[in-house]
């Protein structure tokens, strides 16, 4: 990571127009416990995710890609200055599918997200333009409550 961080930062110095954010990913939103120890990582994800953004951030990323549910583990990790991408957002009218790590985009959004990565729920949905609208309702009822 820190050699990637450099390299960018020749070409696009931090505070410049049009530096790409630098994201690390943590632990994908298909992942829980049981398919840590099934690759032989022994500790829970509510350990793993504020270790691993702190590293990313220890190695000069500008943020992580992570679980809506450890977004107060990384804020707690990390402060806030550092950005939180987080997919595996599902609105109340959407399953699940194959996501194990998952919250609604209110609580994702009151959680301290900064972005969050809404896919299948609109993508897939029946009408794609009334499914994102729905998601934005719910947002903004996050955000004026």
């Amino acid at each position: 990571m820190e050699a990637l961080v450099a390299a960018i930062d020749k070409v696009a110095p931090r505070g410049t127009a049009g530096r790409p954010l630098l994201l690390a990913v943590t632990i994908l939103t298909s992942s829980n416990d049981e398919t840590l120890r099934e690759v032989g990582i022994d500790r829970p994800v509510t350990e793993m995710v504020p270790r691993l953004a702190k590293l990313a951030k220890d190695s000069g990323m500008d943020g992580v890609v992570a679980s809506p549910k450890e977004v107060g583990l990384i804020r707690e990790a990390c402060g806030e200055d550092f950005a939180i991408v987080t997919p595996g957002v599902r609105p109340a009218f959407a399953s699940q599918d194959d996501q194990k790590l998952v919250t609604t985009p209110a609580d994702a959004l009151q959680s301290g997200a900064d972005y969050l990565v809404i896919g299948r729920p609109i993508s897939a949905a029946a009408d794609p333009a009334e499914a994102a609208d729905k998601i934005i309702a719910e947002m903004q009822t996050a955000l004026d409550g």
